[in-house]
């Protein structure tokens, strides 16, 4: 019995497949492998002796159906909850997922027909008519407040934004960034150190004028610590820090 294929345009081999059930009337969670692989396969040939540019994706589903097929003929496998597993399991899924955005497709594509065959008139309000605004009673407006009261309310508001204000957050000033230039101050450091052989921690703070320019002093005598360049000594515990140079002149 021959079989008969008419080819027709489709989006992917999950496409094919779909068309292929929806033809034959078939169960989509009892797909019969053995039919649906027979025709896939004949839609895969006609395509091939017809010249047309077989994709990959093609081939990888034709290569999955003949593996589905050949699992069909073995002893099923069970799983750890000692039920067995449908080889077709993995496909249904796919091919459901695929026909629930397809469907979704075809319903976008439907609305944006019907939105085309929809036309809005163009706003044509006379000019006066969206320029008129309401004329305000200030009567209804402000009812039966007097200005006794409205001064109540308005010494009541500025008793709410003073009670608002930090006394003593109000009287900070502005916090300024202090900025040391790390390259300098080391050039500065390194200089003291080759002019002076002997000397402290403290004379060498003398002439810092901040917390940053001590903090970045102190780095840096760290540093030319671990370069070898000076050595330290200290007598007794918060005792002046002594400071011996090897590069004094």
């Amino acid at each position: 019995m021959s079989l008969e294929v008419k080819l027709q345009v489709f989006e992917g081999p999950l496409d094919l497949l779909l068309h292929l059930i929806d033809k034959n009337q078939i169960d989509i969670y009892d797909i019969p492998i053995a039919t649906i692989t027979e025709q896939y396969m004949a839609y895969i040939n006609a395509m091939q002796r017809d010249d047309m540019e077989v994709t990959s994706e093609f081939l990888v589903m034709a290569a999955t159906l003949i593996d589905i097929k050949c699992k069909m003929l073995l002893p099923k496998e069970v799983n750890e909850e000692g039920e067995e597993e449908d080889p077709r399991a993995e496909l249904v899924e796919k091919l459901l997922e695929y026909k629930m955005y397809k469907y979704m497709a075809y319903e976008l594509k439907d609305r944006q027909m019907d939105a085309n065959l929809q036309w809005f008139r163009s706003r044509n309000i006379p000019k006066e008519v969206r320029e008129y605004e309401a004329p305000v009673d200030l009567t209804g407006l402000i009812g039966g407040a007097t200005l006794s009261k409205l001064n109540e309310i308005f010494q009541d508001l500025l008793k709410r934004q003073e009670d608002k204000v930090d006394p003593i957050r109000s009287k900070f000033g502005n916090i300024e960034k202090e900025e040391v230039d790390m390259d300098a101050k080391t050039l500065y450091i390194r200089e003291y150190i080759r002019e002076h052989s002997h000397f402290s921690f403290r004379q060498l703070l003398e002439k810092q004028h901040n917390k940053t320019e001590i903090i970045v002093t102190f780095l840096v005598v760290l540093e030319e610590m671990k370069l070898g360049e000076i050595e330290i000594s200290q007598e007794s515990t918060f005792g002046d820090i002594m400071i011996t140079s090897r590069k004094a002149s």
